[in-house]
């Protein structure tokens, strides 16, 4: 019954404390459940943290002091507070999964113990139990999809054959141990557990078997060799849209932009699986392999005379761009790539290189590009007389990129060069082995390569900390060292270009047979090759970036495929001098390196490609239906943006770098992107039959493949080609229709350039038109209506203006300008220049039409091209972008004046200001 009528009844509030102090709603477990257990945990941490003593009395005997009941009372104090401090500690209320560090935190930590360390499961699940928190645990609960509950099942039965075959072989050896006969050693064991691979002449090759718990998910894709570690760690690609048809790191799972940038350039190291990069060995005679380096673009002068005798000896690499023959005679570029020769047996600085011996040589290309330089080469080497061959190493030979100042130490404390009595170090181990102390890689010859074999790196597992060296005299010997370089001396032939070296690398031990190795040593102590420990044939090759000689070098590591993994153990746990590991980065972190160090990176900034080209189609689409998915206020509306003089709507597709407006190109299609190129990797159990008749088909006749309308009619050139065009005089050379050189942007004063932005050439100044003189000039200038431009005639001066003035160098400051040199009038000096009004610039004109202050962009004629990659680098400490002009609208502007020639403006999409920046081809 409720309350009788006129009786004061329970108010909302008490009503609101009663329920909330009553325990949760029907169905949940009751708070009184949980008292207790809560009761049990204070009354623990109250006896914990409580520090029992003796009363004052204890010391006291007939009310004088006892000086053996005084010691004891305080002998049983001290005690009680050492077991108080003890016992409160280990029930603090810190949590197992508290004490990991904090890059591998994760939420769910705290209801599975195996998100934890390994050493801190154990604790993590007593505390679960104590505090009845509920485990999870994939094993135990129940699917609750069908896909899962499928998977379970799949997980049982193959854990119940593992078991048979288990069984099945322990039976096999005690039935051999009975009947008297001998085992099989570990090497004959690793022999047999291999075949060796088929040379495969102008041939795709196949991917490695994955074992068969793992072959349904490379069905249309394959693992990196290092996939399992950095599904761990890392954003993968999609597994239904794999790139490049691998399955690619793109990011780490940690904020790791900032750190990224110190580790490769400041302090640290970056480290990158690259295994998905492509390898095409090309094998025959040096006129057959010349002629063939020739006709894909290698056709500078200093690769074939004096100058390019180190590189066709071995101890150096190119880099470049490798191009096609088109219709017409004319080359269309097709992705960068290196080049490594294998030196001779016999070869030598002063002895010639013979024509009539057989060469080898790595092209180690992009695989957005792999099968348009695969198909070209297999064209090349069907033509009559060539006596050359193509050998696919995509999946025989893995690399590892590293970059930043520890990098050499990380390669000095994790490879170990291999030498026994009978065939003792190299002299390239030699000289890989005085590098130490090295802070960048950049400071060897250009393109040095350094080729050696090593010891399994889980045989010195785990690596320790370089000692540093500070003394003089290292340090003057490491730049005699790099001085000389004295690389050429006894070179002798790498084994990485021999395939049974390659084999024998791959049949390394297992790892419990490594740890059953170990145990038998002294602890701390590092294991010896033996019998079953192939040498691993590597390759060292360390670059420059060709846009500053202060920027950090780059080491790229070759080794075989099945080397990769025990090696990247190595190096990501090395301890570094500074205090720290090396960073691991993903495909995100290779265009930020890149955009920062300012270099185009492949196929995002080269769109003259048709690797480059397909890559702006797709983006095209991601951008697309990002922009569809917003709703309609969100949305930017293309056509009601107000670009000033009477001037409505984006120019051109304000989602894409819209090079079909910039050259009257027809506009692809809007659904599909349709392509001619097969897939790049054929995955396990997929046929190639396919794109072994798309090569043929290429290689059979020169470029006849029909081109798709919209990119792919775009050509790109090098900042060389595109120098000698506008410094030339009299002729200029034949370039290529829609031609497109590769530019990076430095904004001169404030502004940022993103993706898709519109880069403009300067407003060309006005010619006077001479008036009659009986011509009435108009009072004032009519409005204008609907496109109809009317910019202002002194434009080209308003963008001008913007320029800031140069500033003097600090010598010249302080001493022509007499001004004071100590710290604290520096200082107030500084104060005063940053609080001065903006007037120290030169005022635009009065009478200028603006938007909100900044100049109107010139038109839709002075349009030059597009950015393909812009953001706020943290090297420069402002915007930079990376972009393609056309060569045609910037040529002219160029010769006439060298200085303002490249001068540009950059405005984003949606947006109707533009910024001053200057360009400079790469």
């Amino acid at each position: 019954m409720g309350p009788m009528r006129g009786s004061r009844g329970p108010s909302a509030s008490d009503t609101r404390k009663r329920n909330t102090m009553s325990g949760p709603a029907d169905g949940a477990p009751s708070a009184r459940s949980d008292a207790p257990r809560r009761s049990q945990k204070r009354a623990k941490l109250h006896s914990a943290r409580h520090i029992p003593a003796q009363p004052a009395d204890a010391a006291l005997k007939d009310g004088e002091l006892d000086l053996q009941a005084f010691v004891a009372a305080h002998e049983f104090e001290i005690r009680s507070h050492e077991q108080s401090m003890a016992t409160s500690q280990a029930v603090s209320s810190t949590r197992a999964f508290q004490q990991v560090p904090r890059g591998l935190r994760r939420r769910t930590a705290s209801h599975n113990p195996k998100r934890v360390p390994r050493r801190q499961r154990a604790k993590a699940r007593k505390e679960m139990e104590e505090d009845g928190t509920p485990l999870v645990e994939s094993r135990r609960r129940k699917p609750k999809t069908t896909r899962a509950r499928i998977r379970a099942e799949t997980a049982k039965r193959l854990g119940i054959l593992a078991a048979r075959k288990r069984k099945r072989l322990l039976e096999k050896e005690k039935s051999a141990r009975a009947q008297g006969k001998s085992l099989a050693t570990e090497a004959e064991r690793l022999a047999r557990r291999q075949l060796k691979p088929k040379i495969r002449r102008n041939q795709l090759n196949d991917p490695p078997r994955p074992p068969a718990r793992f072959r349904k998910r490379q069905i249309n894709k394959t693992w990196l060799p290092t996939h399992k570690w950095h599904a761990k760690r890392a954003h993968m690609t999609d597994p239904k849209n794999p790139l490049w048809r691998f399955a690619i790191p793109l990011t780490p799972t940690e904020k790791v932009y900032r750190p990224t940038h110190r580790a490769q350039g400041e302090r640290g190291t970056m480290v990158w699986d690259m295994s998905y990069m492509s390898t095409i060995g090309v094998y025959g005679s040096h006129n057959g392999i010349e002629k063939t380096l020739k006709n894909i673009g290698v056709i500078q002068e200093s690769c074939w005379n004096d100058k390019g005798t180190r590189w066709r000896m071995g101890s150096r690499a190119w880099s470049g761009y490798l191009s096609r023959q088109q219709d017409g005679g004319l080359k269309r570029s097709m992705c960068p790539a290196t080049i490594i020769w294998n030196p001779e047996p016999t070869a030598s600085q002063n002895a010639p290189t013979t024509s009539r011996g057989k060469r080898q040589l790595f092209i180690r290309v992009h695989p957005a590009a792999f099968l348009e330089v695969f198909a070209e080469l297999v064209r090349l080497s069907k033509m009559k007389g060539s006596g050359v061959f193509v050998e696919d190493l995509r999946f025989e030979i893995g690399s590892i990129e590293l970059t930043g100042p520890a990098s050499t130490e990380t390669l000095l404390s994790t490879l170990t060069p291999y030498a026994t009595e009978e065939k003792p170090k190299n002299r390239h181990a030699s000289l890989f082995g005085s590098l130490k102390g090295l802070s960048n890689p950049a400071s060897l010859p250009a393109n040095s390569v350094l080729g050696f074999p090593v010891q399994d790196p889980r045989l010195r597992h785990p690596p320790r900390k370089m000692e540093p060296s500070c003394d003089a005299e290292a340090e003057n010997k490491l730049l005699e060292v790099l001085a000389q370089w004295p690389a050429e001396e006894q070179l002798e032939p790498y084994g990485l270009f021999d395939r049974t070296s390659r084999f024998q690398a791959k049949c390394l031990p297992t790892q419990k047979t490594i740890n059953r190795r170990r145990s038998a040593i002294s602890p701390g102590s590092f294991l010896k090759p033996a019998q079953i420990d192939p040498p691993i044939p590597i390759i060292l090759i360390s670059s420059r970036s060709p846009t500053s000689t202060q920027a950090q070098g780059t080491w790229v590591l070759l080794m075989p495929w099945r080397c990769v993994l025990p090696l990247w153990f190595s190096i990501v746990h090395c301890p570094l001098i500074s205090g720290m590991n090396p960073r691991f980065g993903g495909l995100n972190e290779t265009m930020q390196v890149a955009f920062e160090r300012g270099l185009p990176w492949f196929p995002t900034d080269h769109v003259g490609t048709d690797s480059g080209a397909k890559w702006e189609l797709e983006e095209r689409q991601k951008r697309q239906r990002a922009y569809d998915r917003r709703p309609k206020s969100k949305r930017t509306q293309w056509a009601t943006l107000d670009l000033g003089a009477g001037r409505k709507g984006e120019i051109g597709d304000g989602l894409a770098c819209d090079y079909e407006l910039l050259f009257d190109l027809p506009a692809p299609p809007r659904t599909t992107i349709t392509t001619n190129e097969p897939e790049l990797v054929q995955a396990d159990g997929c046929d190639d039959d396919d794109a072994m008749d798309v090569v043929d088909q290429q290689a059979s006749t020169p470029d006849t493949r029909p081109h798709p309308p919209s990119l792919m009619l775009l050509n790109s050139i090098s900042g060389a080609d595109f120098l000698r065009a506008s410094s030339s005089v009299d002729s200029p050379p034949t370039l290529a229709p829609h031609a497109v050189v590769n530019v990076r942007i430095t904004l001169l004063s404030r502004g940022a350039a993103t993706t898709c932005a519109r880069i403009y050439r300067l407003p060309t100044p006005p010619t006077p038109t001479p008036t009659p003189s009986n011509a009435q000039v108009p009072a004032t200038i009519p409005p204008p209506r609907g496109n109809d431009s009317r910019l202002p005639h002194d434009l080209r001066a308003q963008w001008l203006s913007q320029v800031p003035p140069a500033r003097s160098s600090s010598s010249t400051r302080s001493r022509g300008t007499g001004k004071p040199t100590d710290m604290e009038s520096r200082r107030r000096l500084l104060a005063q220049e940053l609080t001065a009004p903006p007037a120290a610039y030169p005022p635009p004109p009065p009478n200028q039409v603006d938007v909100g202050g900044h100049p109107l962009v010139p038109d839709a004629t002075d349009l030059i091209g597009f950015v393909t990659s812009g953001s706020y680098c943290l090297r420069d400490g402002k915007a930079a972008a990376i972009g393609s002009v056309a060569v045609d609208k910037v040529i002219p502007g160029v010769k006439a004046n060298s200085k303002e020639g490249r001068l540009c403006i950059v405005r984003n999409a949606g947006e109707n200001i533009g910024w001053i920046a200057r360009w400079e081809a790469l």
